[in-house]
């Protein structure tokens, strides 16, 4: 399946509907190859910017490029895409194969060609051997591995899915995103632009995320980057989980003021005086004594199998930690001292918010 040209352009692109924003001057770029996750809540413009890529919805201005090629005006069978939505929308009267066959058939690949590309689709995704089998005899997996070889059949130079794993269990979801990162590998060429609401989703496959809030692109890095040095406070709260603090920036370099304590982080270009957001991630916060100790009290313990959660209330604000199991937990009302790194945290300035941390 190689691929003519792929990579993805949205050149200042809105999308309007009425007097609703629902895209807001998108301009991002997705390299050929690369797996690019649009990831924000519902209403954030992800869905929207996808189908922009896919000729279903106009832009009310810019322009959209796949592969160096304007395609804003092209109607959607022109534009060199496969696409998986959440759904799958399986065609129930027709085989596996069929289903496979039908975007080859809709875009007039020669009938003599069909067999074989619907065979290295259904071997690319698993499902060689439901070939003769109907939508209703598959599992919700095995219905979304079709849905993807029909996808692929059409050898898009670029792959929209959007929500794709939504519809499944949480054991089912696992093991398709171990799916589908082996068949990113397995088509080095193909951009994928991957809609998704959810965080670990967006983590473990993307080489990119463009975080989305509002009909606005908010930032976009690896996902490395967002997690561990993310620039604003909803990227923070939405890229895994954060406690973000309130704090002041201390004369000292890289000194803070927290309520009553006093913390230290590497030092930051901020002005003495200036209120600021300190992000730190739960599991980077330990039980005890130590660097940044801040004390509380325990407002929720938390057991999730390997770790516990504790939620400790310091001076009116939620600090959470994530721990390995405790054998004894703190009771809920005890006083206990908690601590992170200064290396460990990350300063944000103020002005980008989204409340306390998120997700998990």
């Amino acid at each position: 399946m190689r691929q003519q040209s792929s990579g993805i352009r949205f050149d200042g692109v809105s999308v309007t509907y009425g007097g609703t924003t629902a895209l807001d001057s998108l301009t991002l770029t997705v390299e050929p190859g690369e797996v690019m996750a649009l990831l924000g809540p519902s209403g954030s413009g992800k869905t929207t910017a996808l189908r922009a890529v896919a000729g279903f919805v106009r832009p009310t201005a810019g322009r959209v490029f796949i592969g160096g090629r304007d395609v804003t005006d092209l109607p959607p069978y022109r534009r060199g895409i496969g696409m998986v939505v959440q759904q799958y929308a399986l065609f129930p009267h027709m085989r596996v194969e069929d289903n496979v066959a039908f975007g080859m058939r809709a875009r007039k690949v020669p009938k003599r060609e069909l067999p074989a590309r619907v065979a290295e689709a259904l071997d690319m995704t698993g499902m060689a051997a439901y070939a003769k089998r109907y939508p209703r005899e598959l599992s919700g997996g095995q219905q979304q591995r079709v849905a993807i070889a029909r996808a692929l059949a059409v050898r898009p130079d670029v792959l929209l899915l959007d929500e794709p794993l939504s519809a499944l269990d949480a054991r089912l979801r696992s093991g398709m995103l171990a799916e589908l990162a082996r068949l990113h590998r397995d088509l080095p060429d193909v951009s994928i632009l991957y809609v998704t609401h959810d965080q670990i989703e967006a983590l473990t496959l993307a080489d990119r995320i463009a975080v989305m809030d509002q009909a606005r692109l908010r930032d976009v890095g690896t996902p490395q980057d967002l997690y561990r040095r993310p620039r604003t406070e909803f990227t923070a709260s939405f890229v895994g989980n954060a406690n973000l603090l309130p704090v002041t920036v201390g004369a000292e370099p890289g000194s803070l003021s927290f309520g009553r304590a006093e913390l230290k982080v590497a030092p930051q270009d901020l002005a003495s005086g200036v209120t600021a957001t300190l992000c730190v991630r739960p599991h980077l916060v330990g039980l005890g004594d130590g660097p940044n100790s801040l004390t509380g009290e325990v407002t929720e313990v938390q057991w999730r199998g390997s770790t516990h959660r504790l939620h400790v209330d310091v001076d009116g604000h939620r600090v959470k930690a994530d721990l390995r199991e405790l054998r004894e937990p703190p009771a809920l009302g005890e006083r206990v001292t908690v601590h992170f790194a200064p290396e460990d945290a990350v300063l944000l300035s103020a002005g980008v918010g989204a409340g306390e941390g998120s997700h998990g």
